[in-house]
């Protein structure tokens, strides 16, 4: 087994992607290796800075074992000004060192599958509305035609940060997603007015 894949399991555990999984992995991501052809990245090299910290794993391996990643993949690296400056930089957009870290972490493991882009920006503004919308249903004026104007505010902001999650995601997170919990459910429970 390829290193990268085995590394994919120990962090995701061994879930079986569906045919619907697939598809949706498919429309939405794009396999590794194509896209390091595509932007001038030696193949083995990434693979190696993925297994090594530096660079996240991917986001899925489909059920015939393309090894998938977000389109943007490279973008904070550039945007950092290369691999040896990302994580440094990424860290630093953070306040507090400990959530800078635990944010790194996260970021390394390639399970911001949700994320149309994964940036800081992105991550913290994800983080605060998922905040709020939980918080929601315990203000004073919950309930009021002024709050769920509010409320589905927060959950389209939100929807348009996201993207759809898989069956296979709801398995390798052991439940229920952000995207069911603060837009699928809360639209449900709490009906525009």
């Amino acid at each position: 087994m390829h290193p990268l894949l085995a590394r994919f399991r120990e962090i995701n555990g061994d879930h079986r992607m569906t045919d619907v999984d697939d598809a949706y992995v498919t429309a939405e991501f794009v396999v590794l290796d194509d896209l390091c052809r595509a932007r001038g990245r030696d193949v083995d090299e990434t693979h190696e800075l993925m297994l090594a910290g530096r660079l996240p794993m991917p986001s899925y391996v489909r059920s015939d074992g393309a090894m998938m990643v977000p389109a943007d993949l490279f973008d904070l690296a550039d945007e950092a000004g290369g691999i040896d400056r990302l994580e440094q930089w990424f860290r630093a957009q953070w306040a507090d060192r400990e959530q800078a870290g635990e944010e790194w972490r996260s970021y390394l493991s390639g399970q911001y599958v949700c994320m149309r882009a994964v940036t800081p920006v992105a991550l913290q503004r994800k983080d605060e509305l998922t905040a709020a919308i939980t918080a929601a249903p315990d203000l004073p004026d919950a309930g009021t035609p002024g709050w769920n104007a509010r409320l589905h505010g927060l959950v389209d902001e939100l929807d348009g940060l996201e993207r759809e999650f898989t069956a296979y995601d709801r398995l390798r997170f052991g439940g229920p997603t952000s995207r069911d919990r603060c837009i699928d459910a809360v639209r449900a429970r709490f009906p525009r007015s």
